[in-house]
């Protein structure tokens, strides 16, 4: 007798679907992805301050990876009780509420880690993070901007952007509309009785097209000038480049052709060029007026108030020869009638109190345009940022 070969098939499973497509999982690298990336981003902004004055990244030439710590998230585990005979952890049915559970640390009822004493207990597991110092910036320069910036009445700054204005039924994949070609496949499917998506042909796909659109924009010009006088120590020298290096990167990630200028003096001022700018030392004497001198000297010949938005930002410890003082004052409050901002970074490390001879010569300037702010530590250059450039501003103020 020929043997039967037919295929049983369980009744529970006849004509049922034996694969259900549970979407959520195709989507959950996504998320996990996306998750990890905000986790990251909260590290980041939590440790700006001292991220920002980080010298690894100020010495680097734009290219360097910065390694953030973040906490792991504790993974579920079963824990079991401690194998002394005692059971498996079920409790000796003898608590009430309020009691601590688990080991009780010093026994004052604080937990784990807690308590007084170099501790046994184990820490917290973390990884580090890499992220590049283009994606720093972008979280420390998001909302800031060159503040009253006017519309001039001549030269204009013209810059090309891409603006994508229609979609057509050819152009290079690289501008395909994957949401529109996939709406014009399930329409055409529609129409032969199966309105779903798949078998797509040339008559589906859609691309965008674009055109060059100009965009005009004030021109500005920024003046970074820095005392670089024996009085400057190095403490002082590193937080003035901290500062102009983060400035010089914002001025240049948000726009495109802002002009920038770099002043260097001591009891002369000269202009440079941006490498001995933040690599030369100097030392001598200190004349603040100087520097703001050549300021004046050079915005009259290039840069006519009247045709440039005018930022002039200073850095200094304050220590300037007594007698320069008013002469300071008068040159800066011709600088504050001309610009859109004024800016005085000072530096005093923590252990010096009290105002500087420069500070003090700048005491009653209330105009709004003239921002002021004291450096006491590394973590103190963010701050001069946001009080410059962002939208509260958090420093002395005239």
């Amino acid at each position: 007798m020929a043997q039967d070969r037919r295929i049983y098939t369980p009744p529970a499973l006849t004509g049922a679907s034996l694969n259900h497509a549970d979407w959520s999982l195709h989507r959950k690298g996504a998320q996990d992805q996306a998750r990890h990336q905000r986790k990251v981003r909260d590290a980041l902004r939590q440790n700006l301050p001292e991220i920002v004055s980080d010298q690894a990244i100020i010495t680097t030439d734009g290219k360097k990876i910065v390694k953030v710590p973040i906490r792991s998230l504790e993974e579920y585990r079963f824990r079991y009780g401690d194998d002394d005979g005692g059971g498996m952890g079920a409790g000796d049915g003898k608590t009430k509420v309020g009691d601590v559970l688990g080991p009780a640390g010093n026994g004052q009822g604080l937990g784990p880690g807690r308590g007084p004493g170099a501790g046994d207990e184990a820490g917290f597991d973390y990884f580090e993070a890499e992220v590049s110092v283009d994606e720093l910036a972008a979280l420390v320069f998001e909302d800031l901007g060159l503040p009253n910036l006017q519309p001039k009445k001549s030269r204009e700054l013209e810059d090309e952007t891409i603006q994508f204005t229609d979609v057509r039924k050819t152009g290079p994949f690289s501008n395909l509309d994957k949401r529109r070609t996939i709406r014009e496949n399930i329409k055409r499917n529609a129409l032969n009785g199966n309105a779903r998506f798949g078998d797509i042909s040339s008559d589906d796909l859609r691309f965008k097209t674009w055109e060059r659109a100009i965009r005009r924009e004030a021109s500005a010009v920024v003046l970074a000038m820095m005392d670089v006088s024996g009085s400057m120590g190095t403490f002082e020298k590193y937080v003035s480049r901290a500062f102009y290096f983060w400035m010089v990167r914002f001025l240049r990630t948000k726009y495109d052709r802002v002009e920038i200028v770099f002043v260097s003096h001591h009891t002369e001022a000269k202009e440079v060029s941006e490498e001995e700018f933040f690599s030369r030392g100097e030392s001598g004497g200190t004349k603040a007026s100087s520097a703001y001198r050549l300021a004046l000297d050079l915005l009259a010949a290039r840069y006519p108030p009247d045709n440039w938005n005018i930022y002039p930002f200073h850095f200094s410890d304050g220590d300037n020869w007594p007698s320069d003082n008013d002469a300071c004052r008068e040159m800066v409050e011709t600088l504050i009638s001309w610009s859109s901002l004024v800016g005085y970074g000072e530096i005093r490390q923590r252990r010096y109190s009290g105002e500087s001879t420069l500070m003090h010569a700048f005491d009653g300037l209330d105009d709004p345009r003239f921002v002021r702010v004291v450096i006491g530590d590394k973590s103190d250059v963010y701050l001069a940022l946001r009080t410059f450039f962002g939208p509260e501003g958090g420093g002395t103020r005239g």
